[in-house]
C-alpha cells in the first residue's frame, strides 16, 4: 500500500482520532486501551512532552491493534525519530518540503498541517491531498473547508484545534472532511485520576456514530468502523 492509500486508509477507520499529550509512560498503555476500547482505533501522540516517543513505544508494542502516530512533527530527524519508536503514521502542524521528503523516503504516511490556500496547493503539488487543517476552528472553521472545497475537489481534510463534542458533528457532515482530531477524548483530570471508565465511554459516544447526510456534492450518510478495520459498506468509498 502506497503512503498516499495508507493515509487516506488511517483517516477513515474512526470519526475521530483522539490527539494525546502524555506526560507518563506509565498511563500510555491503559489511556491507549481505554480509547480503543471504545471504538477509536487510531491515535495521535503529540511531541509536546518529554515522554511522547517513549509512549508511542510502548502503546505500539502492547496493543498492535491500534494504529498510533506522532503528531506536532516539526523536521525531518522527528519523522525518523517517530517510525523508530513506532509511530505508523506522523501529523505535522504545518507543511514543509523536508518533513514531506522525509516521510516520503521512509514510506511512512503523512499528515501535513494546512490553513491557507496557498499551503494546500503547496502540500498537493508535493503529491499529498490528505490533509490537517489547523487550526480549525482559528482558522475560519467549516466555512473555511467549505471554501477549500470548490479550488481543491481532490483533497480531504481532518480538522483539528478547537474540536469539541459540541461541534465535531458540524465538521464531520462536510464532504471533505474524512475525520476530525480532538483532545476532549482524554481530559487531564480523567488521566490524572486514571478515570478509564470515562474515557472509555467518551470514545464510545463519538465512534460508529451515524452523521447526518452530508452537504450537497457529498457522499450521504456514513458509517465509520468501530473495530478496528476497513469498513467494506462506507460511502467513504465514492471517494477513494
Amino acid at each position: 500500500m502506497s503512503s498516499a492509500s495508507a493515509i487516506q486508509s488511517i483517516m477513515t477507520r474512526a470519526p475521530v482520532i483522539p490527539v494525546l499529550a502524555i506526560d507518563e509512560v506509565e498511563v500510555a498503555v491503559d489511556l491507549a486501551r481505554a480509547l480503543v476500547d471504545g471504538g477509536l482505533p487510531v491515535l495521535e501522540v503529540t511531541l509536546r512532552t518529554d515522554a511522547a516517543l517513549a509512549a508511542v513505544e510502548a502503546i505500539a508494542e502492547a496493543l498492535p491493534q491500534a494504529t498510533v502516530g506522532v503528531g506536532t512533527v516539526i523536521s525531518a530527524g522527528q519523522v525518523a525519530s517517530a517510525q523508530s519508536a513506532g509511530a505508523r503514521f506522523v501529523v505535522s502542524p504545518g507543511f514543509t518540503a523536508s518533513v514531506a521528503v522525509r516521510a516520503q523516503q521512509l514510506d511512512l504516511p503523512l499528515l501535513p498541517g494546512v490553513m491557507t490556500p496557498s499551503e494546500v496547493m503547496a502540500a498537493v503539488e508535493a503529491g499529498l491531498d490528505h490533509l490537517k487543517f489547523f487550526p480549525a476552528t482559528a482558522a475560519g472553521g467549516v466555512d473555511m473547508l467549505k471554501a477549500l472545497a470548490g479550488p481543491f475537489p481532490q483533497a480531504r481534510f481532518c480538522p483539528t484545534g478547537g474540536i469539541t463534542a459540541d461541534n465535531h458533528l458540524s465538521f464531520l457532515r462536510l464532504a471533505n472532511v474524512l475525520c476530525v482530531g480532538g483532545s476532549w477524548l482524554a481530559p487531564a483530570d480523567a488521566v490524572a485520576a486514571r478515570d478509564w471508565p470515562r474515557i472509555r465511554a467518551l470514545a464510545a459516544a463519538v465512534s460508529g456514530q451515524r452523521s447526518p447526510s452530508a452537504e450537497a456534492g457529498g457522499v450521504g450518510d456514513r458509517w465509520y468502523s468501530v473495530a478496528g478495520e476497513e469498513d467494506p459498506g462506507s460511502a467513504f468509498e465514492d471517494l477513494r
